[in-house]
């Protein structure tokens, strides 16, 4: 492990091994710069970083996300979105940083809001399946709506897949009025024909039907929809017995 560097031989050698590195002059100011900020933190911030990057000539924008990253290294999430999320940066490295702060809302049982905000600010193009994922997961347990409208930017297959993952990640997560909040959202949003048939499979014949409110999130759903023939069919048993009762009482007596 060659950093961070423990004595002053170490150091000389890291140094040496970076010039002699096969990569630009402005990669290698780049590590030098992040060096320099772990030389400034111990030594009460004497800004010798600023000082190399202005003798040097290092572009500001190699700076912003040098910095960036070394907040990110330091766990300072959200100071490092100050500089990882600046406009005039590309979005380089967008899926580690996604990864990295949805984990680290995960672990530590936060919101997914650093992530989220990255993520708009920057809009990036992720290339990661494990990136896109994390990132939709987050989405889906922070607003419903919204990660329903990312799903539809994608390609048919990828959007079918996230679909479920979305259906999943609602009716599978949460407890007592939160899940009964998500679950009600779910299922009195505005499906296109696609959706609906990717929902009704998933709920009867894919991993959903194993869920503990499959049947019930259905019949919610067809009732909202007003697919009252369809709902005919249904048999139940215990309080959607009662329901189903008066459902189709007052169906038949408009038919009539």
């Amino acid at each position: 492990k060659i950093y961070p560097p423990k004595t002053e031989t170490a150091l000389r050698q890291l140094h040496q091994q970076i010039c002699e590195a096969g990569m630009s002059m402005h990669h290698k100011l780049s590590l030098f710069y992040y060096l320099l900020l772990d030389f400034d933190e111990s030594n009460n911030n004497i800004h010798v970083s600023d000082n190399f990057a202005s003798l040097s000539g290092m572009p500001a924008n190699y700076q912003l996300f040098m910095k960036g990253l070394w907040y990110m290294d330091r766990q300072e999430y959200s100071k490092a979105l100050e500089y990882v999320a600046h406009p005039s940066l590309k979005p380089d490295f967008a899926d580690d940083i996604i990864i990295t702060l949805v984990k680290h809302a995960s672990h530590n049982h936060t919101d997914f809001g650093l992530a989220l905000s990255y993520f708009y600010a920057v809009q990036p193009i992720l290339k990661s399946p494990l990136a896109l994922e994390l990132l939709f997961d987050a989405m889906a347990r922070t607003n419903v709506t919204e990660a329903l409208l990312y799903s539809r930017t994608h390609p048919q297959h990828a959007r079918e897949q996230l679909f479920r993952r979305w259906a999943s990640s609602v009716l599978d997560n949460g407890r007592g009025e939160d899940l009964s909040r998500r679950t009600s959202e779910l299922t009195f949003m505005p499906f296109d024909s696609l959706e609906e048939t990717w929902f009704e499979q998933y709920l009867t014949a894919g991993e959903g039907r194993n869920l503990k409110r499959a049947k019930d999130t259905l019949l919610i759903r067809k009732v909202a929809c007003d697919r009252f023939d369809e709902i005919n069919r249904y048999r139940a048993s215990g309080p959607w017995a009662s329901v189903l009762d008066g459902i189709r009482t007052g169906t038949g007596g408009q038919e009539d």
